[in-house]
């Protein structure tokens, strides 16, 4: 199969230095050349990623954009294992960085809008749920002692900077919700308690195979809604409407 990271040029100053995630010229299927929506394509082979035999092809579609940008942020922040690490929003990304967090052995907080995705983030191996509708998150989470790691997946600037203090000392905001709009984060805020904030995107087919390696040994899975592909334009609209639980996947 292949993910977002769909080829590099190899020449660049980045792939040079073997950051192939980072390439000045990367290729992305659908974008840098035809992809996605039908039977057949051709793609570069470095891009490829070998599927495990457990894993359906359905099920290893997202793991191969939303399940690699959570994991290899996650496993990239310098949270260890034990440490609290909060997951904002559970969407798409979020309901797979619940399910990694849980499986790397972290405390996992999950930050939502209302009381309805409590029952899910349990279910996904998050140990607390905040309600950001009734709970002030920042509070809630100091009062848990700070988290180590916030990954921010909302694609909300907004709610990341409002929740950015959550942070304990040295903590990390790990931001892959796509926003363009900026944040509002004070010089003093990440002076005091020498905080940061990191954007990770995705990563290469390595980082893929990782991915779903880990996927297959601990049971981590999206959760899907399945469309043929001869009904892409109604799936595509599923999507859009921000109503899927959590991906739209075609299949053939």
């Amino acid at each position: 199969m292949v993910g977002w990271h769909g080829g590099q040029d190899n020449t660049c100053p980045s792939c040079r230095r073997g950051d192939f995630r980072n390439c000045r010229n990367l290729k992305i299927p659908g974008i840098s050349y035809d992809g996605g929506y039908q039977q057949y394509m051709v793609a570069p082979v470095e891009a490829l990623v070998p599927v495990p035999e457990s894993l359906t092809d359905a099920e290893a579609a997202p793991l191969l954009c939303a399940g690699i940008t959570t994991y290899n942020a996650l496993r990239h922040s310098g949270a260890m294992p034990g440490d609290l690490v909060a997951v904002l929003g559970i969407g798409g990304l979020g309901h797979l960085g619940i399910q990694f967090g849980n499986k790397f052995g972290y405390k996992v907080v999950a930050v939502g809008r209302g009381p309805e995705s409590a029952v899910l983030a349990k279910k996904l191996g998050a140990s607390v749920y905040i309600d950001n509708k009734v709970t002030n998150p920042v509070e809630a989470l100091q009062k848990l002692g700070g988290a180590q790691v916030i990954l921010a997946t909302a694609p909300s600037s907004k709610a990341m900077s409002e929740l950015f203090d959550g942070l304990g000392p040295n903590g990390k905001l790990m931001v892959i919700g796509v926003t363009f709009d900026p944040l509002e984060v004070a010089p003093v805020q990440l002076i005091s308690g020498s905080r940061a904030i990191q954007g990770w995107a995705a990563g290469t087919p390595a980082d893929s195979e990782d991915t779903l390696r880990f996927a297959e040994l601990t049971g981590v899975r999206p959760m899907i809604e399945r469309y043929p592909l001869e009904k892409a334009g109604e799936a595509y609209a599923r999507m859009l409407s921000g109503k899927a639980e959590f991906r739209v996947v075609l299949t053939m």
